[in-house]
């Protein structure tokens, strides 16, 4: 099923040639209204025009997520204040959040591709889409709810949590679609199988889910336990929020990116040079179209590859493979982007505990759980009791303060956390094997 047919179905030299079309005007605007990208094409000696060619984005400054912390909050925004209609945001490396501006037009264009992503699912008219992703600042729930209404379809806008109320209303309403992160399809899946819930009660027939890492063992037991079937969903804040890319209902196991609004590389990721097609690399992304905060070349740090063949779906817009992970130390714990140097910030100072960290991930009764494990300083003695119950307060308070996440926090011996001779280790991510 698609949702606009002329575009997802286009032919390959159409498509490119707006690609360079959008990609130029992009070019154009920023390096008039945004005095971060100006500088930076100045320095490499780049005119507003020096785009010929799909080729020529190489030639483009990177964008990171230094540069969205250096600007922050609206010093990457391209239109004036008075423009942008929605503020989005995402956390950041020093507690700072990373903040996406929305212009009207963005927001319909965000409409548009999430609508695309309900198509490659078989959503449309006549289904109820349970949105359990976060509503807020978070890009997820509002995304999928927006993209949801734009193709007919009745919007239960429940958001994240309270699952036996989740649970109820998806058998009442009669939800058929849901969308929420895969951990959390996971846990209502388990709860109805250990409850002996008869799934013919439900209407369930797709889930959407993204916002974490998640494998094909988890797909797996997700259709399983809930009798659906289980599709990935990327995108980023930065870039416009979850519909950047969709698996289809056809093909599977790859994700078309929207090629009309996304221009995107697959690169080496320590020189920066494109790879050849196939071979896996980090991900860097162009928004072609957006107007409150385009974002030039950015590094995602996500590592995946192109599927060089066509889809049986029919779409032109080409496919990436299922992400394989991170080139940087970035976690995703339930939609939420974690990193070990914020973590860092949180306990450094505080009397009694030593600068040394490790986080721990894992999967615990389907969901995302975070430990955090800091030591004693030597002249804390694990035995006084009253004193580690003062400090395992005051860290947690430290920690859940500038992460916005509760985690699991264990207070350690002093020199108890491996240490090592080289780069230190600062997590151990035991997802990957679930």
């Amino acid at each position: 099923m698609y949702w606009n047919k002329t575009i997802e179905t286009m032919d390959r030299p159409r498509l490119m040639q707006l690609q360079l079309e959008r990609l130029r005007e992009t070019v154009r605007r920023v390096y008039a209204n945004v005095p971060a990208y100006r500088e930076r094409m100045d320095e490499a000696g780049l005119a507003p025009d020096c785009i010929a060619s799909l080729a020529d984005v190489n030639k483009l400054p990177f964008t990171d997520k230094t540069d969205l912390r250096d600007n922050y909050p609206y010093g990457l925004f391209a239109v004036p204040q008075g423009d942008i209609v929605r503020i989005h945001a995402s956390s950041g490396t020093t507690g700072k959040p990373i903040v996406a501006g929305y212009t009207k037009n963005d927001l319909d264009v965000w409409s548009e591709v999430v609508a695309r992503c309900l198509g490659c699912a078989n959503v449309g008219a006549g289904d109820t889409v349970q949105v359990a992703y976060g509503y807020g600042l978070f890009t997820g729930g509002l995304g999928l709810h927006y993209g949801a209404e734009r193709v007919g379809s009745t919007v239960i806008p429940i958001s994240a949590g309270n699952t036996s109320r989740q649970l109820m209303l998806m058998e009442d309403l009669g939800a058929t679609a849901v969308a929420c992160t895969p951990s959390y399809a996971l846990m209502i899946g388990e709860m109805l199988r250990d409850a002996s819930f008869d799934l013919g009660r439900l209407k369930l027939k797709v889930g959407i889910f993204g916002a974490e890492p998640w494998t094909e063992g988890m797909r797996d037991r997700i259709e399983g336990l809930l009798n659906i079937k289980a599709l990935d969903i990327y995108g980023l804040t930065e870039t416009i929020g979850p519909g950047v890319a969709m698996e289809c209902m056809e093909g599977r196991y790859g994700l078309h990116v929207w090629e009309d609004h996304f221009l995107f590389e697959i690169l080496d990721p320590d020189s920066g040079e494109p790879l050849p097609e196939g071979e896996q690399g980090e991900l860097c992304i162009t928004s072609i179209t957006k107007e409150g905060m385009p974002i030039i070349r950015y590094r995602t740090h996500d590592l995946t590859r192109v599927i060089p063949e066509p889809c049986v779906c029919g779409r032109t817009h080409r496919r990436i493979h299922r992400l394989r992970g991170r080139t940087d130390d970035m976690l995703i714990i339930r939609g939420v982007n974690v990193f070990p140097s914020q973590v860092e910030a949180a306990i450094v100072g505080i009397d009694g505990i030593a600068p040394r960290y490790m986080l721990v991930v894992d999967r615990v009764n389907s969901m995302d759980v975070l430990e955090v494990q800091v030591e004693l300083t030597p002249d804390i003695a694990i035995s006084e009791v009253r004193r580690l119950e003062e400090l395992h307060s005051r860290v947690n308070r430290a920690i859940d303060q500038t992460l916005g996440l509760s985690v699991k926090l264990r207070i350690m011996e002093p020199g108890s956390i491996e240490r090592y001779e080289g780069k230190s280790k600062r997590v151990i991510d035991n997802r990957i094997s679930v």
